[in-house]
């Protein structure tokens, strides 16, 4: 894959190298044209299936644009669309001759918009809502037309903000409820203060919103529109502003270098809402949730700079840095008191992002749980920490602890780095391909385990759902291929089928006088199971498939917006796994048992019942029929209770080093207090240790000889 996408950078660079990308095109250095024309130079010429930008292109982009500023029909006017409508078929134009007209219109409308949604939702706030009105709000925004006048918008805005308000005033009468039972010498309140209190919070909710809509700068904004471009030619094609990118690599490595904390705007404070466990402000032990960030001094600069008001990103930029320099932070603690707080700046690892393991005792018999939330890697440098070096270190330790069997919890996990899949996929082989990937006119180059060390020989199982995606479904195809685990879960996985690289924008300018430009992931390859078919909006199906709270809800592939197309290649050489003697019966041993499970039943129903309440839309603002509403839900929900009371018998337990740890780190131990109880509760973790019980190893499989599949 790697030489693969290093051709295509390598045309890419060629071909640039005429158009002369700088900061200087026909005397007007705007920031926007120049994005604007360096990103759909390099979609043209590296998506690997790049659109002609026409009039047809131009009506789509049009349509996802104007969703995405306004997708509650909350600001503009059906005036307002007709207005912009003269663009529809014109956005491939402007984007050739690098206008943006388009922009700056619906830009300077939507802010004049928002001037006057302030203005109105604080004069709708100011009166008292009559919940005993018969009224009804419909949700359906996507088929509700614009508004044709300002009394419409302002009748539109109403219903919304009494609909919230009901809410919290139906909330507020319950609590006041018990705390009259609670309490015989409460005083209670009339429903006149509970119908203000709960006006209160909605307008302290919008309030909100706006100081956040505020922050928000023109940049902001012209990224939406630039995302409404690439994003028609896949659903995974990103432009990534600076800040942006920033995020997408500590995703993606679980790593940052800064204090260690999250932070969050409230009230134009920097607020700290969590204290990461080993960063170097927990260490310090001298700041604390809830504390307040006031101001921000570099150990180079004289005076601290105020981050009261400023932007949460603005704000974060200066409180980040690299590892080992000095923060001075001013601090306003939870008690009122102020401090100047040094913190040494170091790498934060996000341990939630990291692969984390269990053992579990059944029928005397020990096995290993592995829960893998992503398949992460430092995307500077692969020899890093990354995904594939955990597991296989986790391996190492479960085997210590005497496993027989091991599950890897693949649910839920979006994916990562495909070659951390073929390295860990190569911890259960043999030897031999795991993915087939394919570039544009190219051959496909397969990605093989060359290493015939196999560290776990043992029985195999991995679970998975459909947020199961990409590198995930590709793993799990390629242990499925090969007969060497069984796939317990979801129908199918999420069907991402699709290879993303990440292009820094800075490369192609010759000179740059506007700063970072940010970065494109462009989708720039397919890939493929090793028995020829892709996982792209097919995923991978289960060999034993459960249901689950996703089971009637559209989230895969196949639901979003311009996917690619399914398509089959040759399969490649590979060599079935032969270390069962029982593989199929195993599989029919457990369909069975999940079919008579009455725990699965109940999910499935409530799966049903989730699908159905999420398809109303139309919704009583009177408060009689509101509460009759949701007692009727209660009432329904009740017979799910059993859900959440389901209990196995199984024990989870840590590891020794990980024991270790904890004596130090009491939020790791609470951490993994809480994914134990859950493993605890987990049918699926319970069918897949039973199916690691019924598996029978075949200890003279070295001994035979392999069957192979040719294509």
């Amino acid at each position: 894959m790697k030489k693969s996408f290093l051709v295509l950078m390598l045309t890419i660079i060629v071909s640039a190298a005429s158009c002369s990308f700088t900061t200087k095109m026909d005397g007007d250095p705007d920031k926007d044209r120049i994005l604007i024309d360096l990103i759909t130079y390099v979609l043209s010429k590296g998506h690997y299936d790049a659109k002609d930008i026409n009039d047809d292109f131009s009506k789509e982009v049009f349509t996802d644009y104007i969703d995405a500023l306004d997708p509650l029909k909350r600001y503009f006017y059906q005036s307002d669309i007709e207005e912009f409508k003269k663009f529809e078929t014109l956005i491939d134009d402007q984007i050739r001759d690098k206008e943006i007209l388009f922009f700056n219109l619906t830009y300077d409308r939507l802010q004049e918009r928002m001037r006057q949604a302030r203005a109105l939702y604080k004069e709708i706030l100011d009166k008292p809502f009559n919940f005993e009105k018969e009224e009804v709000i419909n949700t359906n925004y996507e088929k509700l037309p614009y508004a044709s006048d300002k009394a419409e918008m302002k009748n539109r805005w109403r219903l919304q903000l009494k609909f919230n308000a009901l809410s919290s005033y139906y909330d507020k009468i319950d609590e006041q409820v018990d705390s009259i039972t609670k309490n015989k010498d409460y005083k209670r309140k009339t429903g006149v203060v509970l119908e203000k209190e709960s006006r209160d919070i909605t307008k302290t909710s919008l309030k909100e919103y706006f100081e956040f809509a505020d922050d928000l700068e023109r940049k902001d904004w012209f990224s939406i529109y630039i995302n409404s471009i690439v994003e028609e030619f896949d659903p995974h094609t990103f432009y990534f502003a600076p800040q942006d990118k920033d995020r997408f690599d500590i995703a993606m490595s679980g790593k940052l270098e800064g204090i260690g904390a999250r932070l969050q705007k409230k009230n134009d404070n920097v607020k700290i809402i969590e204290i990461i466990s080993g960063g170097p402000a927990w260490r310090g032990n001298k700041v604390e949730v809830g504390d307040l960030i006031m101001k921000v001094k570099q150990e180079d600069e004289q005076e601290p700079v105020s981050i009261v008001g400023m932007r949460l990103d603005d704000a974060v930029s200066l409180i980040k840095g690299p590892k080992g320099t000095k923060v001075t932070l001013t601090i306003k603690k939870v008690d009122g008191t102020i401090d100047n707080i040094d913190i040494i700046r170091d790498v934060v690892e996000l341990e939630e992002t990291y692969a984390k393991s269990s053992t579990v005792k059944k029928n005397d018999k020990t096995f290993g749980v592995i829960n893998l939330p992503k398949f992460y890697f430092n995307m500077q440098d692969y020899n890093q920490r990354n995904a594939a070096k955990d597991v296989k270190q986790e391996i190492i330790r479960l085997k210590e602890e005497n496993m027989e069997g091991l599950v890897i919890d693949l649910r839920d996990n979006g994916g990562g780095s495909l070659q951390t899949v073929v390295d860990i996929a190569g911890l259960f082989i043999d030897k031999g391909p795991i993915v087939q990937v394919k570039t544009k006119g190219e051959s496909p180059e397969v990605l093989s385990d060359k290493d015939r060390n196999v560290l776990w020989d043992g029985p195999l199982v991995i679970l998975v759902n459909e947020l199961s995606a990409s590198a995930s479904e590709i793993l799990a195809a390629a242990m499925q291929d090969y007969k060497r685990a069984i796939i317990i879960g979801s129908k199918q996985t999420y069907g991402k089928g699709t290879v993303q690289n990440v292009m820094d924008l800075n490369r192609w300018m010759r000179s740059n006088d506007f700063g970072d430009l940010g970065a494109l992931k462009l989708t720039t390859q397919k890939f493929y199971r090793v028995n020829g078919g892709s996982t792209q909006l097919e995923g991978v199906k289960s060999d034993v498939v459960v249901p689950d709270r996703y089971s009637y809800i559209d989230i895969g592939e196949k639901d979003q917006e311009n996917p690619l197309p399914w398509d089959k290649i040759p399969a490649a050489d590979y060599e079935l796994w032969d270390g069962y003697i029982d593989f199929e019966q195993t599989i029919t041993n457990s369909k069975a048992r999940m079919a008579a499970n009455e725990q699965l039943k109940l999910i499935e129903e409530n799966a049903k019942w989730v699908r159905e309440k999420r398809d109303v839309k139309k919704y009583s603002l009177n408060y009689s029929e509101y509460k009759a509403n949701i007692m009727l839900n209660e009432k329904q929900a009740e017979r799910f209770d059993k859900l959440n009371k389901y209990v196995t018998n199984l024990s989870f337990e840590s590891l020794p080093y990980e024991k270790n740890l904890m004596k130090k780190d009491s939020i790791l131990e609470e951490k993994r207090k809480r994914w134990h109880k859950s493993l605890s509760k987990d049918v699926y973790i319970e069918e897949a240790l039973s199916v690691l019980e019924d598996m029978k190893i075949n200890n003279i499989r070295k001994a035979k000889n392999p069957l192979t599949i040719k294509n």
